[in-house]
């Protein structure tokens, strides 16, 4: 029995440091996935910005079925595995509540809502001159990736997810691609392994590993600075966070941010990040991103092979200049700009909604 005890213990030992172990005894990606991988952490204010609340958080009611039945609001959310929901106009919190023990101080991973973040950071670091152009090809800063055909690969392709990939974006196999990027520790090197599959500029395929190639560059260009700490500088630490917040690593000793998920906050922190592109990138009076690049990241625009619903790692729900950040267990940062509206919906799982037009419906009742 003791032989067995420690056989066995071994085994575990085994399966919890390889991809293939992570992903055996984690499964699938969850809510709680922030406390399974190693991070770096970003401080919070010590004088954050705060929304205005009103004096009383109403909820209401609406029609959900074909009886015409009124359903209490707070109910629906909870119902439908929502963690925590905001909405919020001209800088008021007009809607703040939270659901199955989840409180406001309840930090919950974004998972691919990262991918607008690390958008976000590419428009930065053009503005700091750090990357030159969009329309720079990959390997003017990973000349190793000559050899895999990606001279003919730009950033604008990896940001509108046009660059022709070879990428599994399934979740249910532990030797796919996604399971490598998500519990690997090597994922410098799975980077540039990639291989395309299909010519540059032919079409939208939404992959994860175009935001990961985007942050290996980020990682090339930041000159010994991480990708945390530019995060910080850049948008953390003007947008005066509230709580304190992570990103999510590969593995704890030189390890590499996962640009394409894993940004760790609160969902009021998840909101500043709405209103800073909310009003097209600016913050209080001082420009953090560039209002080009905002404008560009968030219009609809189909050259170059690129979907109407997608651009510069944003989702567009509409023609009518809303947009979101979207991460698989329907975590939202959705903007309605005609109403100046911001909507954070935070999930265990994106329950029986289809949050994109349930979103927009609500942005539209909104008075």
């Amino acid at each position: 029995m003791h032989i067995r005890f420690w056989i066995i213990l071994l085994l575990l030992f085994g399966l919890t440091t390889c991809k293939v172990g992570r992903y055996v005894v984690y499964n699938f990606a969850d809510i709680n996935d922030h406390k399974k991988f190693p991070y770096r952490t970003l401080a919070a204010s010590e004088s954050p910005f705060t929304f205005q609340a009103l004096p009383e958080n109403k909820s209401v009611t609406f029609l959900t079925n074909k009886a015409g039945e009124k359903v209490s609001f707070d109910e629906h959310l909870e119902k439908n595995k929502t963690v925590a929901f905001l909405v919020i106009r001209n800088d008021t919190i007009l809607y703040e509540n939270y659901f199955l023990g989840y409180d406001k101080e309840a930090i919950v991973p974004s998972f691919s809502m990262a991918k607008s973040f690390t958008s976000i950071l590419i428009g930065c670091a053009i503005e700091d001159g750090l990357i030159e152009s969009i329309n720079d090809p990959v390997t003017k800063y990973i000349p190793s990736m000559k050899k895999n055909g990606f001279d003919e690969v730009t950033l604008l392709h990896l940001l509108q997810m046009t660059s022709g990939i070879r990428f599994n974006e399934g979740y249910f196999n532990p030797f796919g691609k996604v399971a490598t990027f998500y519990y690997g520790t090597k994922l410098r090197k799975a980077t540039e392994k990639l291989k395309l599959q299909a010519e540059p500029g032919e079409g939208f395929a939404y992959k994860s590993g175009n935001t990961q190639l985007l942050g290996h560059i980020l990682d090339k260009v930041l000159g010994g600075k991480t990708i945390t700490d530019y995060f910080y500088e850049k948008i953390w630490q003007p947008l005066d966070m509230e709580f304190e917040g992570s990103w999510s690593l590969d593995r704890k000793k030189n390890g590499i941010e996962k640009t394409f998920c894993c940004v760790n906050a609160r969902a009021r922190d998840f909101a500043k990040i709405g209103r800073l592109y909310l009003n097209n990138g600016n913050w209080s009076g001082k420009q953090l991103v560039s209002e080009d690049w905002v404008k560009a990241s968030t219009k609809v625009d189909t050259t170059a092979g690129s979907a109407k619903y997608y651009q510069y790692q944003w989702w567009l729900p509409s023609e009518e200049g809303d947009f979101l950040a979207n991460g698989i267990l329907g975590q939202y940062i959705y903007i309605y700009p005609n109403k100046n509206l911001i909507f954070v919906r935070l999930g265990k799982n994106k329950g029986n909604v289809q949050w994109w037009s349930f979103l927009r419906f609500l942005a539209k009742e909104v008075y």
